[in-house]
C-alpha cells in the first residue's frame, strides 16, 4: 500500500505536534482509540515524545530574537523587547521539555496559572511555566494581548486559557480555551472543535475543526494535519512556505500544503523535509512534483466522516 509521508514536526508562533493522524500506509501512527474515527470528538496523543525540531530556525528566514527564557517580560539580553517570530509548531512526539507546572492540572500559585512558552529564546513553546494571572482576565474568544512575544508565555487571557494566533506588530490575538476534563479523555465544549495536543502535549487547544481540501481557516491561519484531526492554526510560513521549499514545523507551509518528508518531495534530498500539496482523491489531477502521486491520508475505512477524499501528493514509498 503507498505510504503518505508527512513531517511529524510541531508548531511556531505558529505550532508544533506530537504524532500525525493515520495516514495511508504508516502503521506506528495508526490508533485503535474510537475517537480518531469522528473529527468532532477529542482525542490525544497517548505515544511518546521525539526530540522536537530545532525551534530557534525562523520559517521567513529572517533573524529575529525571541524573549529571553530569563526575562518574564519577554526582553532581550540587551535589555530591548525582542520581535515577535511566527510561532511554530513542533512533533508532537517532540521531547526535552521542562516543565514547572501541570498544563491540565492548572497546579500553580493562586494568582498564577499554568502557561505554555519557549524556555530556549526559540519561536516555538516547548516548556511550561507558572505566569501572573490578569486581574481582570479576557474570556476564550475575546481579544488579547501577550508580553513580549506570542511565546513568552504572559498574557491577559483566563485560567486555561491563552492568547493565541498573535501578530507580531501589535501583540494582539484572541484568547482559546485549553482541553478540560484531563490527558486520558480530553474534550472540548464546543462541538465544532477538537482537542489539538501538540508540541510535546505543551498545547492543549480546543481549535477549529477544517477542511484541507476547501482550506477554511480564517486569513492569517491554515488548516494543517495533526494527531487527532485536521486544525485552523497560526499560518508561520512568512516568506517562505511555497511548493518544494523546505520546512521543520507543521505550519511552516502555505494554505493547501502540508510539510511532507524529505523523500516524498523531488529535489528534497538532504532536507527535513519540504512543502507539498494536498489533493482530492476523487478528481486526481497531475502533482507538482516529478513522480509525485495523489495518495489517500487514511487508511482505508479509518477516515472520519468528511475526510475520505482526502488525500496528499507525494512519491510513493
Amino acid at each position: 500500500m503507498r505510504t503518505a509521508s508527512i513531517l511529524h514536526t510541531g508548531l511556531v508562533t505558529g505550532l508544533v505536534v506530537t504524532s500525525m493522524a493515520p495516514l495511508a500506509g504508516c502503521g506506528d501512527t495508526k490508533s485503535d482509540d474510537p475517537t480518531m474515527a469522528d473529527p468532532t470528538a477529542s482525542a490525544t496523543d497517548d505515544e511518546g515524545s521525539e526530540s522536537p525540531t530545532d525551534p530557534t530556525e525562523d520559517p521567513t528566514g529572517d533573524s529575529t530574537e525571541s524573549p529571553d527564557p530569563t526575562g518574564a517580560d519577554g526582553s532581550s539580553d540587551d535589555g530591548s523587547q525582542a520581535s515577535d517570530t511566527a510561532a511554530f509548531i513542533l512533533d508532537p512526539d517532540g521531547g526535552g521539555i521542562t516543565n514547572e507546572c501541570d498544563i491540565w492540572a492548572q497546579d500553580c500559585a493562586t494568582g498564577e496559572k499554568c502557561m505554555p512558552w519557549a524556555n530556549d529564546g526559540g519561536g516555538s513553546w516547548n516548556a511550561t511555566r507558572c505566569s501572573p494571572l490578569d486581574d481582570n482576565p479576557a474570556q476564550p474568544g475575546d481579544s488579547c494581548t501577550v508580553d513580549g512575544s506570542g511565546v513568552s508565555g504572559i498574557d491577559n487571557c483566563d485560567l486555561s486559557s491563552m492568547c493565541w494566533n498573535v501578530d507580531g506588530d501589535t501583540n494582539l490575538g484572541v484568547c482559546v480555551g485549553f482541553c478540560e476534563g484531563g490527558e486520558a479523555s480530553p474534550v472540548c465544549p464546543d462541538p465544532s472543535t477538537g482537542c489539538s495536543v501538540t508540541n510535546s502535549g505543551v498545547l492543549i487547544l480546543c481549535l477549529p475543526f477544517c477542511d484541507p481540501l476547501l482550506q477554511d481557516c480564517s486569513d492569517t491561519e491554515a488548516c494543517y494535519p495533526e494527531p487527532n484531526g485536521f486544525f485552523c492554526s497560526p499560518n508561520a510560513s512568512g516568506k517562505a512556505g511555497a511548493y518544494g521549499d523546505e520546512c521543520e514545523f507543521l505550519n511552516a507551509c502555505d494554505q493547501g500544503l502540508y510539510c511532507a518528508d524529505a523523500a516524498a518531495v523531488p529535489g528534497c534530498a538532504g532536507a527535513a523535509g519540504c512543502c507539498s500539496e494536498f489533493c482530492d482523491t476523487t478528481e486526481p489531477v497531475a502533482c507538482m512534483g516529478a513522480g509525485q502521486e495523489c495518495t489517500a491520508y487514511y487508511e482505508v475505512g479509518q477516515a472520519p466522516p468528511g475526510y475520505e477524499d482526502t488525500g496528499v501528493c507525494q512519491i510513493p514509498q
